[in-house]
């Protein structure tokens, strides 16, 4: 498909998220933008953006053009900047999606840094616990916890997801110890909807642990408060708790069995991704190599609660 001025008139549109920013960048007025995208559609026969009077947002249609055209922009823009000798600098927007309790945690920590590396980077972070998608939010990079990354995209794994059984020491005093993960059917368990049953391992054995949550909810920031609160055994990921093992608040229970290693975190992102998604991507590898949070776990230390 030969590359027209109307390509990227298109993926500016979706790019910046609006005509009046796409029209700012082209150096046009956003009534011509207007006019060359209709005349672009009619070309084609296929609306490629649904107007509203909140936002714009591709068409299926729309979006696997975007999709298509993405690497191709990308890899002009990058031969461009072989030439001109700028293809190392990060610069520009850069719009990343990252699930809300992990991003607070690992990632804003961080980003002091990575902005004073790199200030010519204009940093957009988008929270949310749902897999946005990508070339409809116009994500330039994502942090998902996921062991199925999708497919027609790069997805980097950065670091791996241990989920570990954990509980209070007021809890365990209340209600007892479990002995085996079946004794877990005589307790309190705290999980996010969706997220039983569970299913735990250990070298040569493998449990399921049926039930419901003893309070329901659909954050998995509030199954830590609870358990923190002594309400109940949780299942958690030592991104996630690694902090309170390490300061006594929680202890793990089972301590020989954990949940399946099949979850990792990984970023997703183009197949030819700008400087400044590289950039960020590979700030983040290096400050999660090893996974800090893996050294708050000591399995064999005296905060480990269980029969093996």
């Amino acid at each position: 498909m030969p590359l027209d001025p109307d390509h990227e008139l298109f993926a500016a549109i979706l790019d910046t998220g609006s005509i009046a920013a796409a029209a700012r960048v082209l150096g046009i007025s956003p009534a011509m933008v207007s006019k060359r995208l209709a005349r672009f559609e009619a070309r084609l026969g296929a609306r490629l953006i649904e107007r509203t009077t909140r936002r714009l947002h591709p068409t299926p249609v729309g979006a696997q053009l975007h999709a298509d055209l993405a690497p191709i922009l990308s890899a002009l823009a990058a031969a461009e900047a072989r030439v001109t000798g700028a293809a190392a600098a990060p610069a520009g927007p850069l719009r990343i999606a990252a699930p809300t309790s992990f991003a607070r945690l690992h990632i804003a920590p961080h980003l002091g840094a990575f902005l004073h590396e790199h200030p010519a980077v204009d940093l957009e972070l988008l929270l949310s616990d749902s897999y946005v998608d990508l070339a409809a939010e116009r994500i330039d990079c994502a942090i998902r916890i996921t062991a199925d990354p999708p497919s027609g995209h790069v997805a980097q794994r950065l670091a791996d997801n241990r989920r570990v059984v954990c509980a209070s020491t007021a809890y365990l005093a209340e209600h007892g110890v479990p002995s085996h993960p079946r004794a877990l059917a005589d307790h309190r368990l705290l999980a996010a909807d969706g997220q039983l049953p569970w299913t735990l391992l250990r070298p040569g054995g493998r449990v399921q642990v049926a039930g419901r949550s003893h309070v329901r909810t659909n954050s998995s920031e509030v199954v830590r408060e609870l358990a923190l609160a002594g309400v109940g055994i949780a299942l958690r990921s030592l991104w996630d708790v690694g902090q309170a093992l390490a300061d006594g608040r929680l202890v793990r229970v089972l301590p020989a069995w954990e949940g399946p290693r099949d979850l990792a975190i990984h970023a997703i992102h183009a197949a030819d991704p700008r400087p400044a998604v590289t950039a960020f991507v590979d700030h983040f590898a290096a400050r999660w190599s090893p996974p800090p949070w893996e050294t708050l776990d000591s399995p064999s230390g005296s905060d480990q609660i269980g029969i093996n």
